[in-house]
């Protein structure tokens, strides 16, 4: 049996009051010092759809800074890890709101995080439209006729394919 050097980590249980009935995260609140394979392979061991790694901000406009992780690949942005980052830090007493906010450094850029009593939202990070590859198999899939004009993906960090139907 191995013991890894223990870090202060949090599993925050987003989109509900509810526990265990909502998306989990894991976050890593002192990700300092850690390489991005270290993180890598603490996402792969939690098993979650994401881990997230809080380390001080490099940003003076920004509370901290976090890098999330699936068990496969690191993101630029994603909502929940945000929301639940948000939340364990502020539990944790690593930041607190000013003005109704924390700012979160990640890679897409700032982020900023309202607190509304225990409710956490955000603005959507800036996006990009990207032409879908592959279209013609999702029209296949979805049956001829199905999408009106071609399907397109927003990445907002990860990639969100969009289509009227």
């Amino acid at each position: 049996m191995s013991t890894a050097n223990p870090r202060p980590f949090k599993q925050v249980d987003v989109f509900t009051a509810v526990a265990l009935k909502g998306n989990p995260v894991a976050v890593i609140l002192d990700a300092q010092g850690l390489s991005a394979e270290q993180m890598q392979a603490i996402a792969n061991w939690t098993n979650l759809s994401e881990t997230t790694f809080v380390s001080p901000a490099t940003d003076a406009s920004a509370d901290y800074s976090v890098r999330i992780f699936t068990p496969k690949s690191e993101l630029p942005f994603a909502g929940h890890p945000t929301l639940g980052t948000a939340h364990a830090v502020i539990e944790a007493g690593l930041a607190m709101p000013k003005n109704g906010k924390v700012v979160q450094q990640c890679a897409v850029g700032l982020v900023e995080v309202s607190v509304a009593g225990t409710g956490l939202s955000f603005r959507l990070p800036r996006y990009a439209y990207e032409e879908a590859p592959e279209a013609g198999q999702l029209a296949t899939a979805l049956g001829e006729g199905a999408i009106k004009g071609a399907p397109q993906i927003v990445n907002v960090g990860p990639r969100w394919v969009i289509a009227e139907l």
